[in-house]
């Protein structure tokens, strides 16, 4: 049996610590950066396995590299950055970036990786912290199934979701990541909505919610959700409201690209700017249905 590749993880935010743990679970040899250094070292030592002081380390550490980043930002920093990914003088050389990044940074990032001869995947997930937890992400892939980094990455993708789809091309994953979260922040401010009228008509929430989850509506977001909705104080916060505008806005961004309308994508992230302005930015996007029933919006 061929031995395992060492693996690098950047990025342990709420969705990469949990897809670091399990990569180590899968037995890989992981090793680990993240900006706040104090976080990998706890990490590592918590895990048992390695941490590196920057990405360009981590990079020279490692055969494959993962990054959960943030955004573009992120993104620039971390693979241009004086100690980024590019710097690194030797060690990986197939790279998958699996947050939520807009399409040019990842096109710009899969040339200047094949300007020093390494492959780069745009590999975005679809699925909350459950989701990353219970290694059941949708990982949704810019590259032929057929190519060599493919093949590298297939298994370490499948210790981290319950199914890949390769999508032929770099930028095809972060267009369909984008795709899929308008679907989500679509829906969530419908949902807002939905439970504000009924609470209006005096309709108990939960019997409300109760209807929907089993309706014809009924996505399998609403039930996995369902408790930050009813009480979002009592669960951690899944997803901002903050991280809900930048992915509409990279997604508005795309479509002025390739000159399509988005009306609906617009109006939510006008809510989204307002819901912000009013102090709900670091609240999870459930947070939406208190700023629709409160009159804000």
């Amino acid at each position: 049996m061929a031995e395992k590749p060492r693996i690098g993880f950047a990025g342990l935010g709420r969705m990469g610590e949990r897809m670091a743990a399990n990569l180590v679970r899968a037995k890989f040899d992981v090793c680990v950066w993240n900006r706040t250094v104090s976080k990998a070292n706890a990490f590592a030592e918590a895990y048992g396995c390695r941490s590196a002081a920057n990405p360009a380390q981590l990079a020279e550490q490692s055969d494959i590299v993962l990054s959960m980043l943030a955004d573009d930002a992120a993104a620039e920093d971390v693979y241009f950055g004086s100690t980024g990914f590019l710097a690194a003088t030797h060690g990986a050389k197939v790279f998958a970036e699996m947050g939520t990044i807009s399409v040019s940074k990842v096109k710009a990032m899969a040339h200047a990786m094949e300007e020093v001869s390494r492959s780069f995947v745009d590999a975005p997930v679809s699925g909350a912290t459950k989701a990353a937890e219970e290694a059941q992400l949708l990982i949704m892939a810019g590259e032929d199934a057929r190519t060599p980094a493919a093949a590298q990455l297939e298994p370490v993708f499948a210790s981290l979701g319950k199914r890949t789809i390769w999508l032929g091309t770099v930028g095809a994953g972060a267009t369909m990541k984008l795709s899929v979260n308008l679907l989500i922040h679509g829906m969530n401010q419908t949902l807002s909505e939905a439970l504000a009228l009924t609470d209006g008509a005096g309709i108990s929430t939960e019997l409300a919610y109760e209807v929907i989850e089993n309706s014809a509506v009924a996505a399998p977001v609403f039930s996995y959700r369902k408790g930050l909705y009813l009480d979002e104080a009592a669960h951690d916060v899944s997803f901002t409201v903050a991280l809900a505008r930048k992915d509409i806005g990279l997604a508005l961004d795309l479509a002025d690209d390739l000159a399509v309308r988005m009306p609906q994508a617009a109006l939510n992230w006008d809510l989204l700017k307002a819901a912000g302005d009013s102090g709900y930015d670091a609240r999870d996007m459930a947070s939406l249905y208190d700023f629709v029933k409160k009159g804000l919006a």
